[in-house]
């Protein structure tokens, strides 16, 4: 799982992840509200990885969110 700091970099990691790692299908997009915010301001977005995902390169994996501000979580 990747967490992004808001929507437009979600949505465009999103897009390039699948290219660049070779994935069959784009990841899920999943809006993560912070404890006790309603503004959508206020929200991390996820990337969820499907299980196929798990034999990437973790380091690859955090270079590539920081790309947008982001970083890796084990699920």
């Amino acid at each position: 799982m990747l967490v992004l700091p808001d929507r437009d970099a979600a949505e465009e990691a999103a897009a390039e992840l699948a290219g660049r790692f070779g994935l069959l299908e784009e990841p899920q997009l999943v809006r993560d509200a912070l404890a006790g915010e309603d503004d959508a301001e206020d929200a991390q977005w996820l990337l969820v990885l499907t299980a196929a995902a798990g034999d990437l390169d973790p380091a690859g994996l955090d270079a590539f969110a920081g790309e947008w501000d982001g970083w890796r979580e084990e699920p």
